[in-house]
């Protein structure tokens, strides 16, 4: 529960923010409330999503194109009549095609032939020239070009595309689908108009049906989707595609699937169009195809398009129209004449080319209903959008609050990257079309939330850490209390450390025997390397500079459960750090370098204590008091580390000397101190021999055997004269000698400890 409340304490304003953007992200998807600006970026997702589909080029859809070649050996565009026949017989008969769809259509006669004017010349002033209308009877089977287009078109599975115009009505449609009147009442809304440009009548009469070519763009230009069916007036008419298909098919009706029968609605629910499929029913197989507002279908452009770029081959008109073209490429195949040439202006703006062929539009089309794929919006897709979203923003909320920074930019693209795959997955593989802007919106948004956070609030508290502990602590440690600073303060609390005293032997001297110039660099060099040592080696806390000594911890406020061990390897570090200055000090002609330190583990009070002038982070405390008084026992036992019989028991992977039984002031009972010496694979073995003839003689001093014990000492004296502790207990055995203590000494050697 504590930790509970500690995370609620920090990471609960981030937390409340981020479950906010979830909420109002998820009323979005809900419609609760819109945004233009999002909407706009969710198709231009769906532009680039559309781009990187794979696509694999189909062999079965081929536009023969009414290109720049086509144009140069045939003539200008629109054709004569005859030409379109002869067009429709190479395809039909030579080539044998599967049906043709003309993305052109034919709205007025072609009097191109001049028969007309001859049969006028012929009445009037011609009249009388013998034989003359005669002639013409005969020739006009073969001037009659629509008559021979309409003869070419009978019969065949050859499709003719007409327009929607809202200010004219040229031309004669096709017979309708279905009409209002159909419906029973129901609405249906398609998108429509009263007008049309369709074809002449001889021409619509002989073709197997007609389909709408218009396209028509979105809001911003670009050709996206696609009615299936159109209106004009009071009746219903397919789309070029559908109509391609339907002759492909030789479909019997074409009609709208509603979700419920007429039966299960009442009146007002008939006012309302729930139309989602588009149904093509034919002897073969009745197939449907999917659609959206105004009964359109989205178009999966496959490709950029053109005779280089899309999925589907181009033939050149001209070459079908000589014979050029290879029959193995036609035979069999859904056939689309149109025009790729920018001047017969049939090129549209799309997502993916802005000079996009139209007639590849109804190619695409035709591909997605053959395969019976078209990307749309499911029916479940609004509540797996609010579902992603809430998981994704309350995931992140809680994640990125409590995570690094490093971590945050990590989890923060790694939500991103699959968010985006997930909904690739969704359109490519399931043809689903999802809805992420707004989920990718929340993502970034709240990792830029937390990251403002991190560097307005958490920032500032950690540089306050810094400007609090910076002093104190070791870089990497206040890096690591900028992490939760938190948990870090200045208030003072009670906990178990290990305090650290570290002085220069004789440093009066040393102070006569230098400048005041070699002094500072003396003592600076002294101090840097003893600081370094306490704070980079074993991440120990700087208390403070007394003159020539140094004051240090370990366990606050970083918590070490290993403080005392810590502090132990530190104190051997800083001697042989010692020893090394000292050699570099000798070098120069300056004074001996010799340190003594004292460290003791136990209770201690930390905080920031002082006046309201100064203060400082410090520790205090009886325990911080007897590490002050093994420091300077040190010079008396003449070793250069002494310890409390707490550290060496919170330290005992080290091999320890012991020194002697001290009585401190306050305490009743003698307190053991002991030398580190190192670690048992650090020494070498006769320092191990020389350890156990000490405790040997030590015990036998214990026990009041003075002539063993003195010459148990002796021995250890003369073989390592160096060593004062020897020379001390030497000393003292004497003094027992002619001053037995008695039969209650409790083994204090010292004589005066007070």
């Amino acid at each position: 529960m504590k930790r509970i409340r500690q995370a609620f304490s920090r990471y609960g304003a981030r937390w409340a923010l981020g479950l906010l953007l979830t909420i109002i992200t998820v009323a979005y998807t809900l419609d609760f409330w819109s945004s233009h600006t999002i909407e706009r970026q969710d198709t231009i997702i769906a532009d680039m999503r559309m781009r990187l589909e794979p696509f694999e080029p189909d062999p079965g859809i081929v536009i023969v194109d009414i290109d720049s070649k086509s144009l140069n050996e045939v003539g200008r565009f629109p054709w004569s009549r005859n030409v379109m026949a002869r067009l429709v017989d190479q395809l039909t008969g030579h080539y044998e095609v599967g049906a043709v769809g003309f993305d052109v259509s034919f709205p007025e006669p072609d009097t191109s032939s001049g028969y007309e004017v001859l049969e006028r010349l012929a009445g009037r002033e011609l009249k009388d020239v013998p034989g003359l209308q005669h002639q013409l009877g005969q020739l006009k089977p073969a001037l009659d070009y629509d008559g021979l287009f309409a003869q070419a078109l009978q019969g065949q599975p050859v499709v003719l595309g007409f327009n929607l115009a809202d200010n004219q009505a040229k031309g004669v449609l096709p017979p309708p689908l279905f009409t209002e009147e159909d419906l029973n009442g129901r609405i249906l809304l398609a998108r429509g108009t009263k007008g049309y440009e369709a074809n002449i009548a001889r021409l619509q009469q002989a073709a197997a049906g007609a389909g709408v070519f218009t396209a028509i763009p979105d809001a911003d230009g670009l050709v996206r989707s696609s009615p299936l069916l159109f209106q004009i007036g009071d009746a219903y008419y397919s789309s070029l595609s559908v109509a391609t298909v339907a002759a492909v098919m030789q479909a019997t009706s074409i009609r709208p699937l509603y979700d419920r029968t007429v039966d299960t609605l009442s009146a007002n629910e008939r006012d309302a169009s729930d139309v989602e499929h588009v149904a093509l029913f034919s002897k073969a197989g009745n197939v449907r195809f999917p659609v959206g507002e105004g009964l359109s279908a989205t178009v999966q452009f496959r490709g950029t398009g053109g005779p280089h770029g899309g999925a589907f081959r181009y033939v050149s008109a001209a070459d079908v129209l000589s014979g050029k073209a290879s029959k193995d490429v036609l035979e069999g195949a859904i056939v689309l004449v149109g025009t790729t040439t920018p001047g017969l202006q049939d090129l549209r703006a799309t997502p993916v080319n802005n000079q996009y062929p139209g007639v590849e539009i109804h190619a695409n089309l035709i591909k997605s209903m053959l395969d019976g794929r078209f990307k749309t919006r499911p029916w479940y897709a609004q509540a797996l959008e609010s579902v992603m979203v809430a998981v994704v923003g309350l995931v992140l909320s809680v994640a990125l609050a409590v995570l690094s920074p490093a971590w945050s930019v990590l989890v923060a693209a790694a939500a991103f990257v699959a968010v985006a795959g997930a909904n690739y997955y969704m359109y490519a593989e399931l043809d689903a079309v999802l809805n992420v802007f707004i989920c990718l919106l929340l993502i970034a948004a709240l990792f830029v939330l937390n990251l403002a956070w991190g560097y307005f609030f958490e920032f500032r508290k950690g540089r306050a850490l810094v400007s609090r502990f910076g002093e104190y602590v070791a870089p990497e440690l206040v890096a690591q209390m900028a992490e939760d600073p938190e948990a870090y303060n200045m208030d003072g609390e009670s906990r178990e450390l290990t305090v650290m005293f570290v002085d220069v032997r004789g440093f009066t001297t040393i102070s006569e025997g230098l400048s005041p110039k070699e002094l500072r660099e003396y003592i600076n060099l002294y101090l840097t390397a003893m600081s370094e040592d306490i704070r980079s080696s074993h991440q120990g806390t700087l208390d403070k500079y007394i003159g020539d000594a140094v004051m240090a911890f370990w366990g606050a406020p970083v918590s070490f459960p290993d403080h005392a061990s810590r502090a132990v390897a530190t104190s051997l570090l800083m001697q042989a750090s010692a020893a090394r200055l000292n050699r570099e000090f000798l070098a120069r002609g300056w004074p001996e370098l010799k340190i003594g330190i004292g460290l003791n583990t136990g209770p201690m009070h930390v905080g920031d204590m002082g006046s309201k002038i100064r203060r400082a982070y410090t520790v205090m405390g009886d325990a911080v008091n007897l590490g002050s008084r093994l420091e300077g026992i040190t010079k008396v036992y003449g070793v250069g580390i002494a310890v409390g019989a707490a550290t060496r028991l919170a330290a005992p992977e080290f091999v320890y000397r012991e020194l002697d039984l001290v009585r401190v002031k306050g305490k009743n009972e003698p307190v053991a101190m002991y030398e580190p010496l190192g670690k048992p694979h650090e020494l070498a073995p006769a320092v191990l021999d020389e350890l156990a003839q000490w405790d040997a003689a030590l015990a036998l001093l214990r026990r009041q055997d003075w002539d063993a014990a003195r010459e148990a000492i002796d021995a250890l004296a003369s073989a390592h004269p160096e060593r004062g502790l020897y020379a001390l207990y030497r000393e003292r055995i004497g003094h027992y000698r002619a001053h037995p203590p008695g039969q209650d000494w409790d083994g204090l050697t010292s004589f005066d400890t007070k």
